[in-house]
């Protein structure tokens, strides 16, 4: 069996990153609205973070920032024109609507798509479906790009299934990857995966929340399963904790994570934890021939409150070449005691494999309300698919000068909300992709290179 590979695929953070506060649900996207923002400190933290998984051994891909503002969508509201004219007309009669259509959130790649590996698809392919994202109006028009930039990285069909995004519709309300975990043996070995939804959109005797909406619909998780033709024996869906959505939880990725056979979890992440806990051991003894390593977060070490505001749970766990792993966590972790302590006894207890702990400074990315794992899409390939991926996207040193090069060419550093509105953001932003697509040889992604 050849050796596979789980590949972090991290979002650039883009030209506009604000803070319109636009992700109701999400505390720390509320609470920093109308501030300014640094979307240059932004993009260099992120992809600075990039580069430390990079050096610590990890296979690590960069995802471009989508077009912002983004012209089409302006389109499908009634404006006509050129860009320009569009831009002056929305500009003076609708000047709100540039905190919609200039958001960045596409840095946040969790969400970009749903991604199964080959070894647990029934036809044998890398499958992906771009994430609808129906929920929210500034990530409703992500999908398109999302399948352009996805189908340029994995362009062979004979090792890659690109599906069309769900419907969009409360039915089928996808948030891709943050409200999915793979289990297993190995990253190589079948897995067993962990599909979480909010609620379901034609069941009415369950739980809801009362003050956020639940974003995530059951209709959605089992459509990409059944779309990606994974083994329902394989396969754990659960509901998420209606009190966790209520205390700013609005992704799984907020409140529980895993790698190969190690799942860290709130005690309530879910209805029926101990149920969903017992299930994914069965399923995983069963189809990976592994033993679950369970490590349960009760309230009494974390509560709710402190898990959304330190994001404790949106670590990243990554596996090193050694087979050891280590824990990527936000600086805001270290700034509660009961989390510092937490992972301190964590990275001490022989017990797991997590052998250390690593803070990075994402302030930018975290005052917008996401963290190190939402900043990432995982794609497990064997060498065959990767030798088949376009190579230009992953990141090596001389990639990482040329980003930051090009970062500090193009990016502000400062920017209002207010400032969205200037002309001169879209053709600053133009630019910069422009320059891009050729540096990461992804072709005509964008609208405005068609």
């Amino acid at each position: 069996m050849s050796a596979s590979f789980e590949i972090n695929f991290d979002g650039l953070v883009g030209p506009t990153h604000n803070y319109s506060g636009l992700s109701w649900g999400n505390e720390a996207s509320i609470g920093y609205q109308k501030k300014t923002s640094n979307p240059r400190e932004a993009a260099l933290q992120g992809l600075q973070k990039m580069k430390f998984l990079m050096d610590l051994g990890v296979k690590q891909a960069v995802l471009p920032p989508h077009e912002r503002p983004f012209i089409p969508a302006l389109k499908r509201m009634g404006f006509t024109g050129t860009p320009e004219a569009i831009l002056e007309t929305a500009k003076r009669y609708q000047p709100w609507i540039f905190r919609y259509v200039s958001s960045a959130s596409p840095m946040w790649a969790a969400n970009a798509a749903n991604v199964t590996p080959s070894i647990d698809s029934a036809n044998k392919k890398v499958q992906f479906t771009p994430a609808n994202l129906h929920t929210k109006l500034h990530r409703s028009f992500e999908a398109e790009t999302t399948s352009r930039i996805l189908k340029a990285i994995f362009e062979n069909p004979v090792f890659f299934d690109h599906h069309t995004p769900l419907i969009s519709h409360d039915m089928f309300s996808d948030e891709g990857a943050a409200n999915h975990i793979r289990l297993g043996k190995s990253h190589g070995a079948p897995g067993v995966h962990l599909f979480v939804y909010g609620n379901s959109r034609i069941t009415d005797d369950e739980i809801v929340p009362q003050k956020y909406p639940a974003r995530q619909s059951k209709e959605a998780s089992q459509a990409i399963i059944d779309q990606h033709k994974i083994y329902h024996k394989q396969v754990v869906v659960a509901q998420q904790n209606p009190k966790a959505i209520d205390a700013g939880v609005f992704h799984n990725d907020v409140i529980s994570l895993g790698n190969e056979t190690l799942f860290l979890f709130h005690e309530e992440s879910f209805i029926g934890t101990d149920n969903v806990v017992d299930q994914l051991k069965q399923k995983l003894e069963t189809e990976s021939d592994a033993a679950l390593q369970p490590i349960k977060v009760s309230s009494d070490q974390v509560s709710l409150e402190q898990a959304v505001k330190s994001y404790l749970f949106n670590s990243q766990l990554v596996t090193l070449p050694d087979g050891l792993m280590t824990m990527i966590a936000p600086e805001e972790s270290k700034n509660i005691p009961e989390v510092q302590a937490f992972l301190q006894n964590l990275a001490e207890d022989s017990s797991n494999p997590i052998h250390e702990i690593h803070y990075l400074n994402l302030r930018q990315s975290m005052q917008n309300g996401g963290g190190p794992a939402c900043l990432r899409l995982r794609v497990v390939l064997n060498e065959t698919e990767l030798a088949e991926m376009n190579p230009s996207v992953l990141l090596t040193q001389s990639l990482y000068d040329q980003l930051e090069a090009w970062i500090k060419k193009h990016y502000r550093d400062k920017l209002h909300p207010n400032d969205l509105a200037d002309l001169k953001l879209m053709e600053e932003g133009r630019a910069a992709l422009d320059e891009l697509t050729t540096l990461l040889n992804l072709g005509s992604i964008y609208d405005f290179q068609q």
